[in-house]
């Protein structure tokens, strides 16, 4: 009986490690890439020279992201915290309109 309870742990272990790698590299990636996107067209700046800032950025929030992925209580709240800043980022690039 113990071995199976300890099976039994171990595979819910490596699924919970497994959502959180993928939220941490995906989602951050997504993440990043729509901050990025919706920074440089909200930027009161020339559309060019906004994508330079806003890329730097990007390079911060990618790493918040996945430390916020392995951070979380539950592999549930890692992907909350990864697709409610994509949501927003993709609204707020949405809202901002077509590059000019």
């Amino acid at each position: 009986m113990a071995g199976a309870a300890r099976q039994r742990a171990g595979w819910r272990y490596r699924a919970n490690v497994a959502a959180r790698t993928a939220a941490g590299t995906v989602g951050a990636y997504a993440v990043a890439a729509l901050f990025a996107a919706a920074l440089a067209r909200v930027l009161p700046m020339p559309k060019v020279e906004a994508i330079m800032p806003a890329t730097l950025l990007a390079f911060l929030v990618g790493p918040a992201v996945t430390l916020w992925a392995f951070l979380a209580r539950d592999p549930w709240r890692a992907w909350a915290g990864v697709i409610l800043p994509a949501a927003l980022f993709a609204a707020i690039g949405w809202l901002a309109g077509a590059p000019a």
